[in-house]
């Protein structure tokens, strides 16, 4: 399976903020993959980069096998792939019969039909004004406009921003069928209970870091939540043995919730015979817990400075080879 997009490296630097730190992804042709991340984790800079609007500080980024940031290769890309943002820029005075006819006159022969036969999937009333329409069929005027021209690749930025829940499950659920139609969908959200119906994949970002990809399924199977009940709240717990990994602890009161990576029912085994633990549950994290566990997890980043202190302690202390 060939990858549609391909990031290496990726960073943006605006004045006192870096927006992306060395972001690594890859998206397989004929996916949903969805980018998760609370607001200001870099997710539409990300995606201004995918189509030519930002130019990165430095790394790289293939798209369709094109570069985003040739000007040349934008612009073909462009033809290639349908773009909808939370706060779709459309003409306010023409109708939506009047845009798709004036949208159409940027492409090859073809878009028209496939316009009318979205507006039409949709229920969408031609001769009524873009002014008059709700934001949620805005957004379905706007996915119709983007997948007219019969795109490769379909981009949506946080596209069901202020929607109802219905509507936001109908535009959501509409991923599949394009999907399955061989196109692949790259979108970003934060909007976790719907997203868990339609990915394939997850990537999940936290101030400008990619802190954890994959497919759905996979994540589901190979992470854990362990709940431990201790005898005194300030017993602190030992890290489990290998191949167990802790990605982020929460304590509340005398109960501590882990998030673990790879083994969690040995990890649960280790604790249980612990001094001072009551008992031990694990079961299944589900998408909002392994969110939480990468946008909330002190004991993600504590861990992870800690390992980088220890590998550069044992580099000096290793001396010169």
């Amino acid at each position: 399976m060939n990858d549609v997009i391909e990031i290496d490296g990726l960073k943006m630097h605006f004045r006192g903020c870096d927006a992306l730190d060395g972001v690594d992804l890859r998206v397989p042709a004929g996916t949903v993959m969805a980018l998760l991340g609370e607001n200001g984790a870099g997710k539409t800079t990300m995606i201004r980069i995918l189509t030519g609007f930002q130019t990165p500080t430095a790394g790289s980024c293939r798209v369709l096998g094109l570069d985003p940031a040739h000007r040349d290769q934008a612009l073909e890309l462009r033809k290639r792939v349908g773009y909808v943002s939370d706060a779709p820029a459309l003409y306010d005075w023409m109708s939506i019969g009047e845009i798709g006819w004036f949208t159409a006159s940027f492409f090859p022969a073809g878009f028209t039909e496939r316009y009318r036969e979205m507006i039409d999937r949709y229920d969408l009333p031609v001769g009524r004004k873009i002014k008059q329409l709700s934001k949620g069929q805005r957004s379905k005027v706007a996915l119709s406009l983007a997948l007219a021209h019969d795109p490769e690749l379909l981009i949506l930025d946080e596209p069901t921003s202020g929607l109802d829940p219905i509507v936001r499950r109908e535009f959501l659920e509409s991923m599949i069928t394009v999907a399955a139609a061989g196109r692949t969908v790259f979108l970003s959200s934060h909007q976790i209970a719907e997203i868990e119906r339609v990915a394939d994949e997850i990537a999940i970002m936290h101030k400008g870091k990619l802190q954890l990809v994959g497919p759905l399924d996979e994540l589901r199977d190979s992470i854990s939540m362990v709940t431990v009940s201790l005898s005194d709240p300030l017993i602190a717990l030992e890290d489990p043995p290998e191949p167990s990994v802790i990605l982020a602890e929460i304590t509340e009161g005398r109960q501590k919730q882990l998030v673990v990576r790879d083994d969690g029912h040995s990890a649960a085994d280790f604790w249980r015979k612990a001094s001072g633990v009551l008992s031990t549950d694990c079961r299944p994290a589900s998408l909002e817990e392994l969110f939480v566990a990468c946008t909330r997890g002190d004991s993600l980043y504590k861990r992870q400075a800690s390992d980088e202190m220890g590998r550069s302690t044992k580099s000096m202390e290793a001396g010169p080879s």
